[in-house]
């Protein structure tokens, strides 16, 4: 496994909080990267997109290398019109960590590496992973089943072992990692991060609607849908959310990949990510809308008792423990 160079010695806990459509703010950045965890904001948040030039002011000049590093997503799909615009300032602002979706891109690896960022790029499956890192991507972002949002069909164990079997530089791994045992367990399988948005939805900072985090803190898996209605790609929703649209969960309706448009997911009607709410299947060890801090604090005491555990089972293992077979 390899962490990148310019997270080692700044995480109280090896995660970055995910860059969710029209939730994460600058607020929710700041407090993750304060608690020791990487955060995260998609570029697209900003609207206009002139505000975007006044959040990176705000976090370089707030940040201090006894922070964790702060990412910005850019969604690098065709229909994004202002990707050349964003990447512009995100050049400017030396942004250390650039998270791409929904396509990779070379020229934008390359800008983000000449003045020494990295490049996370979020992946499904191997083939794409492969493409990615032959892009130019440092660092792959395993979306496996269960993440909220746009997410994969594939077992984290599957996943994980097939991109591992090659791929040994940074990787994160995203799909219903809630809770500090998920995070042991993500490491556990190979990867160097967890990957965690949903949990974060929950928070004070995040901008989400509070019917939306009471939603998510009262949901479990089982509320759950998946379905490639709303943006043309596959994603994770929450079904009380979808019923208050005045559909049905149960019954809808196939969408056109190719009509994918990144401009219409908050325009008019009803749309993802402002009326149909995204969510992954770990929300069911959400109990409380808190601050982000908190919720980080309770993710390390998780994290520290889930490692604290397998060093002792295995301790027992090697010591021949007559109640473990072998």
């Amino acid at each position: 496994m390899s962490m990148p160079v310019s997270f080692r010695g700044r995480l109280a806990l090896p995660a970055i909080v995910a860059p969710m459509f029209l939730v994460s703010t600058v607020e929710l950045v700041l407090a993750c990267c304060r608690a020791g965890v990487v955060g995260s904001i998609p570029s697209l948040n900003a609207r206009p997109a002139s505000v975007l030039e006044e959040w990176l002011e705000r976090l370089t000049s707030s940040l201090t290398e006894g922070d964790a590093p702060f990412a910005v997503n850019l969604i690098v799909h065709r229909s994004n019109a202002r990707l050349e615009e964003d990447l512009a300032l995100v050049v400017r602002y030396k942004v250390p960590i650039v998270i791409t979706s929904l396509g990779a891109r070379p020229e934008v690896n390359d800008a983000v590496h000449a003045y020494g960022g990295i490049v996370l790029h979020d992946v499904t499956t191997n083939d794409f992973a492969r493409k990615a890192v032959a892009r130019g991507a440092d660092g792959l972002i395993a979306v496996a089943a269960g993440a909220g949002g746009h997410a994969g069909t594939q077992s984290p164990f599957a996943l994980v072992q097939e991109i591992r079997s090659w791929f040994d530089g940074p990787l994160a791994l995203s799909g219903a990692i809630a809770n500090g045992r998920a995070i042991a367990a993500a490491r556990a399988l190979g990867a160097d991060l967890a990957y965690i948005g949903s949990a974060f939805i929950a928070t004070e900072e995040a901008a989400a609607d509070p019917r939306y985090k009471k939603m998510i803190v009262e949901s479990s898996a089982g509320d759950i849908v998946y379905s490639n209605l709303f943006t043309g790609v596959h994603g994770n929703y929450l079904a009380p959310s979808i019923r208050a649209a005045g559909l049905d969960p149960d019954d809808l309706a196939l969408s056109d990949p190719s009509r994918m448009d990144v401009a219409s997911f908050s325009g008019g009607g009803t749309k993802a990510w402002r009326d149909i709410w995204g969510a992954g299947q770990g929300i069911g060890a959400v109990d409380a809308v808190v601050p982000a801090a908190i919720l980080i604090a309770r993710l390390r005491r998780e994290y520290r008792d889930a490692l604290a555990l397998l060093a002792e089972e295995s301790r027992l293992l090697e010591g021949g423990d007559p109640n473990v077979r072998g």
